[in-house]
């Protein structure tokens, strides 16, 4: 079996993309190239460059093979993204919703902090191992209702954000060793040789070879299964066997370059765009289309930069998530419509949150009195108090606080939505604060203070609250486009986020600290301040009771039943916004207890509106004063932020939601 070329009417509008990609794409390269180098002495600098001559060594072996590898690359992402999509009958499907990309980076950045022996053999094999056990982590997750689209590209959220923190947690630890690891995580096509590029050319072939005897069964399975079975086909066989060559090859070019996210979606929608309508001509189309959109997004990059500039994935990220917010309507739904919380286990004791409540001041009195130090594990002395309680008091009360907002964000989404699945970090909440502070910190080259940030974090909320909501409920969408919509919202966030660690600015230590959601930069002020505005929140719930009652019947019975659908929906999303804002300001972007702990408060029997959502956000904050706490104490005198392991130990939680089938 060969691959067809496009069909005759799909030639033109596809050539005519091409063109326009192309042209652009050579004619800066044309002007760097003779920035570099005459032009006429690149021919002899290619073939034998001249050893004393910097120019021709930099010609031979970094703006050269950096032009090549942006094209192999792109090539290679966009062929093994058609692989998935067709596979998976998913347009969403590629490393970077697959859990993919993030497994292989989360490898190799543990292997580089702590065991660059691993590396010595090549680090595609090391990229291979993560990238492969996070996409079957993925499909684990995702088996419970046969593979769903949504559901898929649901667990591959998961999966991605759960890695990236784990990766996080390791760079934190060893952080003065992490300034080429962030360059390499935002997707870096510097090269500094031909290594790279030959790698990815014989991995490419190799992937193209392995392809053909399955173009004609992926043709027919792309459409229907039965008709495959039919012929005699095993599609499971066919999936499993795509899948894998898709894996390998998006691992071999993050080992390569690092993360390049959403070309492999972009590449084959646009060539579908084009023309290329059968399967077989976006097995040609798309990775000519990937090549040439990698190539001109590299060097429009390059030209556009004035200093540091800006890396490749990052940009990859800003052009294609426009595109892809475009395609989650032809995403089939499978999550419901209205409000799934589970049965409660037992009748709620109209005593329950004042015991909840207890626990939390027992856990906190916990915190700040029982620690580890050099000689080990030991209750403060009264003579120490004075001493210890205000280093431990601050990042404890700050925990607390942000808990309480986190978790009455996490309770407020899941009603106003019908969602069990809404979250701040899933709908991108959590990810438009961060867009926020990062827009202050291109804004302005001074040093971000406390309010500052607060109003840009709560602005960034807010317009990626409206805009996922927007996407995700406009023309009765289901539910679960909101969460699809706010992946893309983070995972844009966090590109930009990469970038900018990887930038040099001295403002990118704050930034980095911020990120890993640690405390123990909390002042009192800061502390009180989250403190209060959680207590805040927490007593402004039970006046939205009425609403938080009624929104989830949906917009026909709530406008039946007299409540303003528009208003009262504005004004909790808009309380979950701020609340957002402020608590990721203390623990950073990702934690995940707004995710757990409204479904353990209607676990433990409180399925009043109000109820739920104070003892979600007590919960919330128990489950981040206990992270603040073993985070410091655990493998002391090393910390682990708050945030981070308070999402790192979100995901066993996450996979039970899934596989009972609360989620």
């Amino acid at each position: 079996m060969t691959l067809a070329r496009p069909r005759a009417r799909a030639v033109l509008p596809l050539a005519a993309l091409c063109l326009a990609l192309a042209l652009p794409a050579l004619l800066l390269t044309l002007r760097d190239a003779a920035g570099v180098l005459p032009l006429d002495r690149w021919p002899a600098a290619l073939a034998s460059p001249d050893l004393a001559d910097p120019a021709e060594l930099l010609a031979r072996h970094a703006l050269g093979p950096r032009i090549l590898v942006s094209l192999l690359a792109g090539a290679a992402l966009a062929f093994a993204g058609t692989l998935l999509t067709q596979a998976l009958r998913n347009p969403l499907a590629e490393a970077a919703t697959l859990g993919t990309a993030a497994g292989a980076s989360l490898a190799l950045t543990a292997a580089t902090l702590f065991a660059p022996v691993l590396l010595s053999a090549g680090r595609e094999w090391v990229a291979l191992a993560g990238g492969a056990a996070a996409t079957a982590l993925s499909f684990a997750l995702a088996s419970g209702r046969g593979f769903s689209p949504v559901r898929l590209i649901l667990s591959g959220l998961v999966v991605t954000l759960t890695a990236g923190s784990a990766a996080a947690t390791l760079m934190a630890l060893k952080s003065d060793y992490v300034s080429e690891v962030f360059v390499w995580q935002s997707g870096s096509l510097l090269q500094n040789g031909d290594g790279v590029a030959k790698s990815l050319a014989w991995q490419l072939a190799l992937a193209i070879l392995a392809t053909l005897p399955l173009v004609r069964a992926l043709a027919i399975i792309g459409i229907d299964d039965r008709a495959g079975a039919a012929l005699g086909l095993s599609p499971a066989r066919v999936r499993l066997g795509t899948v894998a060559i898709g894996v390998v090859l998006a691992a071999a070019v993050t080992a390569g370059v690092g993360v390049i996210a959403f070309l492999g979606v972009a590449a084959p929608a646009l060539a579908r765009l084009a023309g290329a309508r059968t399967f077989k001509a976006r097995l040609v189309a798309a990775p000519l289309l990937g090549a040439l959109m990698l190539w001109l997004t590299d060097r429009m990059v390059a030209a556009l930069s004035t200093g540091l500039e800006l890396p490749a994935g990052a940009a990859t990220a800003v052009l294609g998530a426009p595109l892809i917010l475009a395609l989650l309507p032809r995403v089939r739904s499978t999550l419901p419509q209205a409000d799934n919380a589970p049965p409660a286990i037992r009748r709620a004791s109209p005593r329950l949150l004042l015991g909840i409540a207890l626990g939390i001041l027992a856990l906190v009195l916990l915190a700040l009195g029982f620690g580890r130090s050099l000689s080990g594990w030991s209750w403060l002395a009264p003579a120490q108090w004075a001493d210890i309680l205000p280093l431990r008091a601050p990042r404890t009360v700050a925990a607390a606080g942000a808990g309480l907002l986190l978790g009455a964000a996490g309770a407020l989404l899941q009603r106003v939505t019908g969602n069990p699945m809404a979250s701040p970090e899933l709908l991108g909440v959590s990810g438009g604060a961060t867009l926020g502070v990062l827009a202050l910190m291109l804004a302005s080259s001074v040093a971000l203070g406390p309010l500052s940030a607060a109003v840009c974090a709560g602005a960034g909320a807010a317009l990626a609250t409206g805009l996922v909501l927007g996407l995700g409920l406009r023309r009765g969408a289901s539910p679960d486009r909101l969460l699809l919509a706010g992946f893309f919202v983070s995972t844009f966030a966090s590109s930009l986020a990469a970038a900018f660690l990887a930038s040099g600015d001295p403002r990118a230590q704050w930034l980095q600290t911020w990120l890993t959601g640690s405390t123990y930069l909390v002042s009192g002020g800061q502390a009180a301040a989250a403190a209060l505005a959680g207590l805040a929140v927490l007593a402004l719930l039970p006046l939205a009771a009425r609403w938080l009652a009624i929104l989830p019947l949906g917009a026909p019975v709530a406008t039946a039943l007299g409540l303003p659908v528009a208003a009262s929906r504005g004004a909790l999303v808009a309380l979950a916004a701020v609340s957002t804002a402020l608590a990721v300001l203390v623990v950073g972007p990702l934690s995940f207890v707004g995710l757990i702990a409204p479904h353990t408060a209607r676990m433990l029997g409180l399925r009043s509106p109000a109820q739920e959502a104070q003892a979600a956000a007590l919960l919330a904050a128990a489950m981040l004063v206990a992270a603040d706490w073993l985070g410091r104490t655990v493998i002391f005198p090393w910390q682990v932020p708050a945030g981070l392991l308070a999402a790192v130990l979100g995901l066993p939680a996450f996979v039970w939601l899934m596989r009972t089938g609360r989620a």
